[in-house]
């Protein structure tokens, strides 16, 4: 059984680096591929600190690894209710660094990017940070829904006989706060507006139609596996959404609930936060990177 990169799960990080990449005009795919599918290999973990690498779908399909049936990038934005747009920003490589602090993912994201530079350009870069242990900028605990540890691998990975199995598909976007007017709703409307109560969790009852949990509500859509943190400074801040699940359309459906391409209202929180990016990356199994990089050894 193909087995699954195992920084999708290795909780406790307080520090994390997402860098995409675009490869360079006139570049060779599968020495670009092998070499990102090198930088798995031990020599490049350093001070206790993972990495997952991911790749555009029509890029990784060039390497000879099986992908998930239909998997394709996010390749068009998403428009919703009264003209609400989820945009595309789709690139061909993601490293996700994670660490213990920022020194270390800072040192390896450098190398990363040495690595790669004959071959693919670093073209948008975002540092993230856990806020208060496990809530978002909004001040609501985040991620409530997530499955315990042992189940996430059900909802997270690809299953054996199925093609791209141990691998995973990760939605990432970066979401911006529009701090002023969520701070101006004060806490019964954010309460409102996100679906559950901010000091401890519990989902509102009845759940708001337009409110975040019953737009997104996985009972009906689907689990999947979250990582989010925060990311920004004092002017300009807000969460990244790192969201892995073994179907993509499981992931397709939420946004589209959330801008009400579903035939139902437009999730509210999109009131008072806005996309600025958004990438469908797969993430193969640790097998199938080992052996993508074993083709450029022997063509080296």
């Amino acid at each position: 059984m193909a087995l699954p990169q195992p920084g999708i799960f290795a909780l406790g990080t307080s520090s994390h680096a997402y860098l995409e990449l675009d490869l360079l005009p006139g570049t060779s795919s599968a020495l670009a591929l092998s070499t990102a599918a090198g930088l798995r290999e031990p020599r490049t973990t350093i001070g206790g600190c993972n990495l997952v690498a991911g790749f555009r779908p029509e890029l990784w399909a060039k390497s000879g690894q099986s992908v998930p049936d239909g998997l394709s990038g996010f390749n068009s934005q998403v428009v919703g209710a009264g003209g609400y747009t989820l945009p595309a920003t789709q690139h061909d490589m993601v490293m996700w660094l994670s660490g213990p602090s920022y020194d270390v993912v800072f040192d390896l994201s450098r190398s990363v990017v040495m690595s790669l530079a004959g071959y693919a350009k670093l073209v948008h870069e975002v540092v993230g940070w856990p806020y208060h242990h496990d809530r978002d900028l909004t001040g609501f605990i985040d991620g409530t829904e997530n499955p315990p540890l042992v189940e996430a691998t059900r909802a997270a990975v690809i299953p054996p006989g199925q093609p791209g199995e141990g691998g995973s598909i990760l939605l990432l976007q970066q979401w911006e706060h529009d701090v002023p007017a969520w701070e101006g709703l004060g806490v019964p409307a954010q309460e409102q507006a996100m679906g559950r109560r901010k000091t401890d969790s519990e989902e509102l009852s009845p759940k708001p139609p337009a409110s975040h949990v019953a737009r997104n509500d996985q009972d009906r859509l689907g689990k999947i596996f979250r990582r989010n943190v925060a990311y920004g400074d004092v002017h300009n801040h807000g969460t990244i959404f790192v969201g892995f699940c073994a179907r993509q359309h499981i992931l397709a459906s939420m946004l589209e609930a959330m801008v009400g391409l579903d035939g139902g209202p437009r999730d509210a929180l999109t009131l008072f936060t806005r996309a600025l990016t958004g990438a469908y990356y797969f993430i193969p199994s640790a097998d199938a990177l080992a052996a993508v990089a074993g083709t450029g050894e022997r063509a080296g």
